[in-house]
């Protein structure tokens, strides 16, 4: 899991992408549904953050790290603990999918 400030270009993009959020969750649209989890979600860099325009994505759509946000033991804990909630609640909600290329 890369950290928030990360830069990353996505498979088939061809704009860079600042992570914003690790493991967002968007609301499911009924109560009969899980609620749809994305590794990521960031914005086009160095625009920022259009909050009407954000994207969401998952590590197997990255295709290229250009710079990794900062790291300290924080970041180390937070990982760690991020690791023990998505095993006993990971499967509380749908992995998200990335429907195509972002341009």
């Amino acid at each position: 899991m890369f950290p928030i400030g990360s830069i990353v270009y996505l498979k088939e993009g061809t704009s860079k992408l600042m992570i914003l959020n690790r493991a967002p969750i968007l609301p499911a649209e009924n109560q009969e549904q899980k609620g749809v989890m994305y590794d990521y979600s960031g914005c086009i860099y160095p625009q920022g953050l259009d909050p009407n325009n954000v994207l969401y994505f998952n590590e197997e759509n990255i295709d290229k790290v250009v710079s990794k946000g900062y790291k300290d033991e924080e970041e180390e804990r937070f990982q760690e603990i991020y690791d023990s909630w998505m095993k006993e609640n990971g499967n509380r909600f749908e992995k998200g999918t990335v429907s195509g290329p972002l341009k």
